[in-house]
C-alpha cells in the first residue's frame, strides 16, 4: 500500500508557474506509474499527466502538452507536475494518483489504485 501527499498549490497569475509536488510512503513509490489528475467544480475529474515507473515514458493531456511537466525522483519518493504559462481554465484540486498494474488506460480514473487528498490550484485573470 502506498498513502500520497500533495503540496504545492496556491493562487497565481495568469502566465504565471507553479510546481506542485506529491511524495509517497513506503519503500516501493519505483513500482508504481503515476499520474496527476484535476478536477474543477462541477465537473468530472479529468487526467492531465502520467508517468511510468522509472520516468522513461510520460502523457499529458492535450489541453496542458507543452506548458505541463511530469517528473519524478524515486530516491525520494516524490513525482512532480511543473505547470508554467498557466491559464484561469487550469483552476483546479490537483491529485496524484499511483498505478501499481498499469494496463494502458492510463487517462482512466479507475486505473489508478491510489490516490491523495489533492490540492488546490486557482489561477486569476
Amino acid at each position: 500500500q502506498v498513502q500520497l501527499v500533495e503540496s504545492g498549490g496556491g493562487l497565481v497569475q495568469a502566465g504565471g508557474s507553479l510546481r506542485l509536488s506529491c511524495a509517497a510512503s513506503g519503500r516501493t513509490f519505483s513500482s508504481y506509474a503515476m499520474g496527476w489528475f484535476r478536477q474543477a467544480p462541477g465537473k468530472e475529474r479529468e487526467f492531465v499527466a502520467r508517468i511510468s515507473r522509472i520516468g522513461q515514458i510520460t502523457y499529458y493531456a492535450d489541453s496542458v502538452k507543452g506548458r505541463f511537466t511530469i517528473s519524478r525522483d524515486n530516491a525520494k519518493n516524490t513525482v512532480y507536475l511543473q505547470m508554467n504559462s498557466l491559464k484561469p481554465e487550469d483552476t483546479a484540486v490537483y491529485y496524484c494518483a499511483a498505478d501499481q498494474r498499469p494496463s494502458g488506460s492510463y487517462h482512466d480514473t479507475v486505473e489508478y489504485d491510489y490516490w491523495g487528498q489533492g490540492t488546490q490550484v486557482t489561477v486569476s485573470s
